[in-house]
């Protein structure tokens, strides 16, 4: 099954306060069935989205769908592990699984790099010379852990397929530090994550209309609104003369740039915009022009769980 050029995020679906108040589930289904809809069938998930939570939500959305109507994309996070366990690698996964009635997934992760070369071992000696094996991928590695993980996952005849990492106009380390090349000249399929910066770069937001108090995203991005909004004015420029709102042109950027965005989606408007982002095609100019603005504001917009690539 060939991936849509967008996958959408159900990071905000695990209720973990990240952006606020609790998500209605109302809300959420007709979300996933817009999406649907319009043919972004690519689901990302994780156990650590509010301890199975999101799962949980997704799970029941897909239930009873023909599997070929869709991906999921899931995650192996260390941290949520029982690390006491004989196989705590199948116990995970058949615990992910469970949660959302599934039999496999088509994308799985090393969800970050805490023991990653050990996890990334025993990754892939679980699915070792399995038929079903999914697509097996690191997020938040630099490019040192990313070849080694590729070198591991090759001692057992598997490969490294996917690479996740925090890519945005106002974070470029991934491309800066030759992660992307490495991804383009290997087969890798590069999936960036929090391209809107949690909705820093939708335009939505500006010092008079700060992101809702209480959101971690508040205490990140709200002092950082008055350079925010000059590069939103910028993204607006461009997306006037493709007749787009603000939100899309970060996202078309991001495709342009040879990279699979994940969308968190929480509204049925987010899922609309990344349909139309997916057919808007910029120039080059207008790629320079927008990556100049940012690279001049010098924002540092690295959260507190990663780290600068290199």
């Amino acid at each position: 099954m060939d991936m849509p050029r967008i996958a959408l995020g159900a990071w905000a679906w695990g209720n973990d306060g990240t952006f606020g108040g609790k998500q209605d589930e109302n809300v959420l289904k007709e979300v996933f069935d817009t999406a649907m809809d319009n043919g972004l069938y690519l689901w990302d998930t994780a156990y650590a989205y509010g301890a199975g939570q999101s799962e949980k939500v997704l799970g029941g959305f897909i239930k009873g769908l023909p599997r070929s109507s869709y991906m999921i994309s899931d995650k192996l996070t260390p941290q949520m592990m029982d690390a006491s366990s004989s196989q705590p690698v199948k116990d995970m996964l058949d615990r992910q699984l469970s949660i959302m009635s599934l039999d496999r997934f088509d994308i799985y992760w090393i969800h970050n790099t805490a023991g990653a070369p050990e996890w990334t071992r025993k990754v892939a000696e679980y699915f070792e010379g399995k038929e079903d094996a999914p697509m097996i991928g690191v997020s938040n590695h630099d490019l040192s852990e990313i070849k080694q993980a590729d070198e591991i996952l090759h001692e057992h005849g598997l490969k490294l397929s996917a690479v996740q990492n925090h890519y945005s106009l106002i974070n470029r380390s991934s491309e800066r530090s030759g992660i992307l090349d490495y991804c383009r000249k290997n087969g890798i399929t590069f999936f960036s994550y929090m391209v809107l910066e949690q909705g820093a770069l939708t335009g939505k937001y500006d010092s008079s209309h700060p992101m809702p108090e209480g959101s971690a995203r508040a205490q990140t991005y709200n002092p950082l609104m008055d350079k925010l909004e000059i590069i939103n004015s910028k993204l607006s420029e461009v997306a006037s003369k493709h007749g787009v709102n603000t939100a899309q042109i970060p996202i078309a950027w991001a495709i342009a740039k040879g990279t699979l965005p994940i969308i968190g989606v929480t509204g049925k408007k987010q899922v609309e915009d990344a349909v139309k982002a997916s057919n808007v095609e910029l120039s080059d100019d207008e790629i320079r022009t927008i990556e100049e603005t940012a690279d001049r504001l010098g924002i540092d917009a690295i959260r507190f769980w990663e780290k600068e690539m290199r």
